[in-house]
């Protein structure tokens, strides 16, 4: 089934977090919202606003979140604990490791300011290896949304309906809102928003929107591209990879992380057991980003629509 996408306006995916958490905390009063100073930033100043006797701020102590957090999920809580990804999924590493996953506990964890369109923040606060070491570790899933209505949607099904360990992933900067609100959405199945014969463009994240745009400019010089939408890094949507790469003959991943350990490397672990398919990849190649306006970050790195489209040409070997 082909997704429908309408282009709204431009709205930050950190938004689309502290509102879905909200609507959760409509239907359940068991959720308790986790902060690290740095409320605001990360959208969970929503929540706050809505349920302050739900939150609460443990101020710059990334480590302690998650083991209260734990503590919460082991007393019949539902916690979420967020802060800026580098932070949530690094910083904290060892007490995701041991105190959620290993105990295999119902905690969201968001890592917000994920990417590189952080921007000015610069290479200290640009996320781009959270899905790599959030996708290495036993029971966690990771999500990683396209746009503000999905990681709303997202949010509130990982509140919901999950369980066990989740990592959500999402941005700072107004990016394009697309998906539809009343989207076919479940965690662990792909979408599709372009059909297409001769070419698949697996994207996550900021860059689903930059895949549609490179599939219209490649549609102008009669190449037929595909797009597919991974919201879901873990557990990956292996059926999905392998109806479109048969299909087509052709993969690029696109997304806004390292491309060792992150999208591309999943979709081609899929493909290289399954499907061996001719790929490359879009995303940050092995190193460090800066600061500078996020569009013109996106751009240098090779990860806009242009960089997409430029590799598609240069698979098909036209």
């Amino acid at each position: 089934m082909t997704e429908e996408y309408h282009l709204r306006k431009s709205i930050a995916t950190r938004f689309g977090f502290g509102e879905g958490l909200v609507k959760a905390r409509h239907k359940n009063q068991n959720i308790i919202a986790l902060g690290s100073d740095i409320t605001a930033s990360v959208g969970m100043n929503i929540f706050k606003e809505s349920y302050p006797e739900s939150f609460y701020s443990l101020g710059i102590a990334e480590q302690n979140a998650v083991g209260v957090a734990a503590g919460l999920a082991l007393s019949g809580m539902i916690p979420v604990f967020s802060t800026y990804a580098v932070f949530s999924s690094m910083r904290a590493l060892d007490q995701i490791r041991i105190s959620l996953c290993y105990n295999n506990l119902h905690a969201i964890i968001g890592g917000a300011h994920s990417g590189i369109s952080v921007g000015p923040d610069g290479a200290t606060h640009q996320a781009l290896e959270d899905i790599a070491v959030m996708r290495a570790l036993p029971n966690m899933s990771v999500l990683s949304p396209c746009d503000y209505t999905q990681t709303k949607l997202l949010t509130q099904m990982a509140v919901e309906n999950h369980t066990g360990p989740l990592y959500i992933r999402y941005g700072r900067e107004p990016m394009p809102d697309f998906s539809s609100p009343s989207q076919t959405l479940h965690i662990g199945k792909a979408q599709k928003f372009v059909e297409g014969s001769d070419i698949s463009i697996i994207a996550t994240g900021h860059l689903v929107w930059e895949s549609i745009l490179a599939a219209e400019k490649l549609s102008k010089k009669g190449i037929s591209a595909e797009v597919i939408n991974i919201h879901t890094i873990k557990p990956i949507d292996k059926e999905a990879i392998i109806e479109t790469a048969n299909k087509t003959g052709f993969v690029i991943t696109a997304e806004e992380h390292q491309i060792t350990g992150g999208l591309g490397s999943a979709v081609a672990e899929v493909l290289s057991k399954f499907l061996p398919t001719k790929m490359d990849f879009v995303g940050m190649n092995n190193q460090f980003g800066e600061s500078g306006q996020p569009t013109e970050l996106m751009k240098k790195y090779g990860m806009s629509s242009e960089a997409i489209v430029e590799k598609c040409i240069k698979i098909l070997n036209l």
